[in-house]
This record gives structure tokens, sequence and C-alpha cells, in this order.
């Protein structure tokens, strides 16, 4: 009976042996159907395929759940750059040659050691997937089989389980099936590995990376002991490679995090978890939870729709520059195409949120009226308001490589023009020259004359000048003057259009503008005022003393109709 015993024993283990060498000699290329050249992306994409398909929430039946075994065991060799090195060079991810494929071990794969104990005697088939004596006294001795990877197939059982197999007799042992999704250090190792673009986050990092950053996180909460945390961090990785620059991505493990993840509310049930750290346009952050289909496509959707939503979208017809102008945050409008609210400019707004007013609109033609005022040639552009009112066209035609390139360097653009801002701001607070200090005037131009000359403005105070030092002193008196309450550009509670505005006009390049007021194009004159009525097609000119006395008395004339104006010789234009 005893020799009986023995025999069937030593048949059995030898079967389950050759199984395991047969099991461990799988090409994973052959498994994941990816050439051994095959790049990351390729072997990504053939995991989440099988996965899908073979995944044991899906497949119930035995050979489903090994096939998933299988993939997931290649997975963890080819997604780790060292162990697919060393399959290649050795046939083992462990870099230690065999006596066949894929085979782990010295000895061609087993090796025998004696614990000197009752019954010492043990084998070991080398590896996270092979067979090992539990060790232990008596008569009994445990072995173990497992398939590695995150969804990890494990059993053990004594002797005398092996028997009562088959003979139907009690079992002195435990028989056990740990079922998909069981943790191993092999198991961990690999994660490690695999997933290093992921930030591990306790609470310090969330504080000081995540908290009101204005940067979108996907975060993973989750517990060691869960089964699918490999494949959720694969969809993870993935979606982090296409929205590269406006979304980073984290984990949580609330087994040592666990004051963190009950904080959050994000503790994991009976699988882990996804949630999006975005915000409300309001601007308070959230914790959005994705309960959908664990695809990438899917998820990527899912996170696009929680980027921030801090630009405001206008119409142009009815957008009030001068309501903008009053406000003191430098403003910013992006004008494209696009029917929606573009992902960049939405993640640019959250980055910038507060340091911004952000804005934008959809355009289709840059000879509209009221592109051509904003001076924009093409799209898409971005025009900026500093706080003191003066609009700068950022850049136009703007073109970019990826979300990532286009994020960074949009944030240099709006970055140097925060700069200018600050620079605005802090001359405008310090003793500077008044040039310097008060607003400046802006200079007319074709796109922008028609916004501060054209038939909705009462009068216009043009300051032509034929040098430096011309415009330098106008820049100067007319800064001041237009800071006083008789003549101060102001927004009105009904919409009504300002009385007077104030611009320069470099008299050396709009000869033409000049001509069609007077003949002789006021060329004895390096510089002299203008008062221009639109709406009548008159002029009153003044060539006295630039000093902030007179010009204030000669605007003041202007406004009480006490000056004469003369009918203009032609329709004035600004080339």
């Amino acid at each position: 009976m005893v020799r009986t015993r023995l025999a069937i024993s030593v048949v059995l283990v030898s079967t389950l042996l050759l199984l395991n060498v047969e099991s461990k000699s799988v090409d994973p290329y052959k498994v994941l159907g990816v050439s051994r050249d095959a790049k990351q992306r390729e072997i990504q994409k053939a995991f989440h395929k099988l996965s899908l398909k073979y995944h044991p929430d899906k497949n119930k039946n035995k050979g489903a759940q090994e096939k998933f075994a299988e993939i997931n065991n290649a997975y963890e060799i080819l997604s780790d750059e060292e162990k697919r090195k060393n399959y290649d060079l050795y046939g083992d991810e462990k870099g230690q040659p065999g006596f066949d494929s894929g085979f782990p071990g010295g000895n061609g794969g087993y090796s025998y050691s004696s614990n000197g104990g009752h019954g010492g005697g043990g084998f070991n088939f080398g590896g996270p997937g092979g067979w090992q004596n539990m060790g232990g006294g008596g008569g009994s001795k445990s072995f173990s089989f497992s398939f590695g990877g995150p969804s990890e197939s494990s059993f053990g059982f004594g002797m005398d389980d092996i028997f009562s197999m088959f003979s139907g007799g009690s079992s002195k042992g435990k028989e056990q099936f740990g079922g998909f999704g069981s943790s191993s250090k092999a198991e961990s190792k690999s994660k490690s590995s695999t997933v290093a673009p992921i930030r591990t986050i306790n609470s310090q990092v969330y504080k000081k990376e995540i908290m009101d950053q204005g940067m979108t996180w996907l975060v993973l909460s989750y517990l060691p002991s869960q089964r699918g945390t490999q494949y959720h961090e694969s969809i993870i990785e993935e979606v982090a490679e296409s929205l590269q620059g406006a979304l980073k991505v984290g984990r949580i493990n609330c087994e040592t995090e666990s004051s963190l993840c009950k904080q959050l509310g994000i503790v994991p049930r009976r699988a882990p978890r996804l949630f999006v750290y975005s915000y409300t346009s309001s601007g308070k952050a959230t914790l959005a939870e994705y309960t959908e289909e664990l695809v990438a496509k899917k998820v990527k959707s899912f996170c696009q729709e929680h980027l921030p939503r801090f630009s405001k979208r206008i119409d142009l017809n009815t957008f009030d520059v001068s309501a903008v102008s009053s406000q003191r945050t430098p403003k910013v409008m992006l004008l494209s195409t696009k029917k929606d609210t573009p992902v960049i400019w939405r993640v640019l707004s959250g980055l910038y949120n507060g340091r911004f007013v952000f804005y934008n609109t959809e355009v289709h033609d840059t000879s509209d009226p009221k592109i051509q005022k904003l001076g924009v040639d093409a799209f898409p552009a971005i025009v900026g308001w500093l706080s003191n009112g003066e609009k700068q066209v950022l850049k136009t035609g703007i073109t970019v490589k990826n979300l990532k390139s286009a994020v960074q360097e949009l944030g240099k653009l709006l970055e140097g023009f925060e700069k200018k801002n600050k620079k605005v701001s802090s001359n405008s607070q310090s003793g500077q020259s008044p040039s310097e200090s008060l607003e400046r005037i802006p200079l007319l131009s074709r796109s922008n004359f028609d916004s501060i000359c054209g038939e909705n403005t009462p009068v216009c105070i043009i300051g032509a000048f034929r040098s430096s030092h011309g415009k330098e002193k106008l820049q100067s008196v007319m800064s001041k003057v237009s800071q006083k309450s008789l003549s101060r550009r102001q927004a009105s509670t009904t919409g009504s259009q300002d009385t007077v505005s104030y611009s320069l006009l470099d008299a050396t390049k709009q000869s033409a503008f000049l001509s069609s007021l007077d003949k002789s194009e006021f060329k004895t004159s390096d510089k002299l005022l203008i008062a221009y009525k639109p709406r009548r097609g008159k002029f009153a000119t003044f060539k006295g003393d630039m000093t902030m006395e007179e010009v204030e008395k000669f605007v003041a004339a202007v406004l009480n109709g006490d000056i004469q104006f003369t009918k203009t010789r032609q329709k004035p234009q600004i080339k």
C-alpha cells in the first residue's frame, strides 16, 4: 500500500512538474501576439485587448481563467525592460539561463535541499510560478503552485490531499484555491517596475502637489490584497500617455494611508477605485469617481469631461472691452474656430486660475470688423489686456506639436505677459515719471482705429508726433490729462460711449491721415494735438506749449464747444 501511494505521488508530482515546465516555456511574445521588436505601446494595446477578452469577470470557465493568468505573466515580463532584456538573452526574465526557454532556476530549473528536520527533504522549483516545498515536519509535505501576475492563481495542498483526490479519503491537509488577484512578493515587484510614471501619493504629496494646484489628477485607491490593481494601473498609464500635459496620475495605498483615504472618502471596497480630482466652475475642488467599464478610451473621456472650465465663453458681438479693461487682473482671450472650449485652454485656465481672467470665443473670418479691431490676422490667436487696459496680441496662427508641448509653450507666453502686467502695476504705485506710471496712450493703427476713433466716439484727442522726443512728451502730458474727471474715459452704467478718447499718431508714417485734414499735413510741427469728431467729420488743432495746463484747457474748450472746428477734406483713414 505504501509503495502504491508512493508510486502515485511520484507520477502526479512528475506530471505537475512537466505542466509547470510547459507553462514557463510559453513565449510571452506569442501569448500577446506581438513581434519581438514590439514597442511598449503595442504591448500595452495587445495586453488590454486580451485582458478584456479573457477577464474572469466575463469568463467563468477554467480555460479562460488560465489564459488570463498566462496573459498577465506575459505582460509582466514584456512591460518591464529589465525582465524583457533578460528573457530575450536567456529565455528567462530573471537573467538565469536554464535548460529550457523561459524556465528559471539552476540545476535545470529545480533544486533539492534538506532542512535537517524529520522528513526535511524538500523540492524547490525556482521562481514565483514554481512548485515549492512548504517545509514542515511529519509525513505531510505541502506544495504550492501559482500563476504570477496581477491576477495570480495559486493553490496548495498536502501529500495526504493528493491521495484523497484519488481515493476519496479524508484529508488532513487544507485544500485552497486563491483565485485571481491574490497578492505575492513577485506581483508587488512587478507592479513597482511597470508603473513607474504613476506617482505614489501620501498626505504630504496630496497637500503639496494636488490640492488646489489647478492640475487635474487621475487617482487610484487600492489595497495590496485586491485583485485587478495592475490592470487598473495599465489603464491609468495609457490614459496618462494620451493626455500628457493635461493630466497627472497617482495611486494611494489605502492600507498604509488609511487616514487619507478615509478623509477623502475613497476607501476601496471589493476592488480598486478610480477618481478624478478636478474643479467646478466656481473653483471648488472635487473627487469624481469613475464607475463605468474599465476601458482606456472611456476613462480618457471621463477625464476630459472633468478638466477645468474657468474660461468664460463669450460672444464678440456683445463683449464689452471697456468693462474688461476696468478690472485689475490681466485678461486673456482665445479666438479659435472650435465650437467648444479647446482642451489646451481649459488646462491653462486651471493652471493659471486666479492669475488671469480667461475668455474664449468661436470665430471664423479674419475680415470680420470685430476681429480686425482686435488686431488678429490668423487663428487660433490669443489677445491679452494688461491691468491698465492696454491690449496686446500675444500670438496668432498658433501651431502645436502635441498637448504637452502646447501647454508648456503657451504657459510660458502667459507667464511673460504676467511679468509685463506686474511691471505696469508696480510702476503705477512707484514714483516714476508720468509717462511710465500713468496709463499709456495707445498708438493708432488700422486694427484699433474704429474702436478708438470710430463713429461711436464723439471726440478723439490725437497726439501727432514726428520724433521720439515728441512722442514721449505727448505720452506724458496726455496720460495725466486723461486721468482728470473732466475728460477721463469711464464706462457708463447706461452703456453709452465715452465722450472722449485719447491716442497717439506717428505723423511720419500716417501722412495720408493728416493730409485728409489739412493739405499741409502739419509738416512744420514736431508735435500737435488734434481734436477729431468722427460723426461730424470736423477737427480742431492745438500747436501751443505741450504742458498739462495748456492741454487740459484745450480739451475742456473742445468739450464745452468753445473751439472752432473745421470740416475735413475727406474721411481720415489709417494705413
